[in-house]
């Protein structure tokens, strides 16, 4: 046996193919991008663990929630933190996937599929496993929104705003129209 098969990557940096479907021009901060993986990956383990303690209750909705919540917690940690997963052959090919969705649908997949446990067994264990795992959906949802405005643009919003408001303020006191409280019959 050749001892380079043995080697584990030390690494599994996903790049895809195609720069169109990477989103590194889309004004969000590399930071905040980190954050999100990182609260994707510990979700995903915390989800994982309290997966397990939900399926220690007596009920069948329970098992079925812990499994699922066991399932939204490995989905999250191999979509966000493909390199905690190193023993795995496709991992790379999954993270090349996740790196090419759009940010909505990563949203949606974490926010959906968090919730799912949460209904069928309300417990801490459930609500505490998947609520990171909703975090992260929520965080990509803030990234589907976009880069906020410039200072400049807000102004010049603002001043748009305005001059409506008072041409139709101005229209209004031209016509004299005058608000009155209708008269109510005894």
């Amino acid at each position: 046996m050749d001892r380079s098969s043995i080697i584990l990557p030390l690494s599994t940096h996903t790049e895809t193919a195609n720069p169109q479907q990477t989103n590194t021009n889309d004004g969000i901060s590399w930071w905040f991008k980190l954050i999100t993986k990182g609260v994707g990956v510990l979700g995903g383990c915390v989800a994982m663990v309290t997966g397990v303690l939900t399926c220690m209750a007596f009920s069948t909705s329970c098992l079925v929630a812990g499994i699922l919540q066991i399932c939204v917690g490995f989905s999250a940690v191999v979509f966000e933190g493909p390199c905690c997963c190193p023993f795995l052959d496709f991992i790379n090919e999954i993270g090349k996937f996740s790196d090419a969705r759009p940010h909505w649908q990563k949203a949606a997949f974490y926010t959906l599929t968090s919730i799912i446990p949460i209904v069928m067994c309300f417990s801490l264990s459930s609500v505490f496993g998947c609520g990171l795992v909703f975090v992260c959906g929520v965080l990509y949802g803030i990234m589907t929104m976009g880069k906020k405005a410039d200072r400049e643009e807000m102004r010049q919003k603002v001043r748009t705003e305005d001059v409506e408001m008072k041409d139709t303020l101005i229209a209004n006191m031209e016509h004299n129209i005058e608000l009155q409280v209708p008269f109510e019959p005894k």
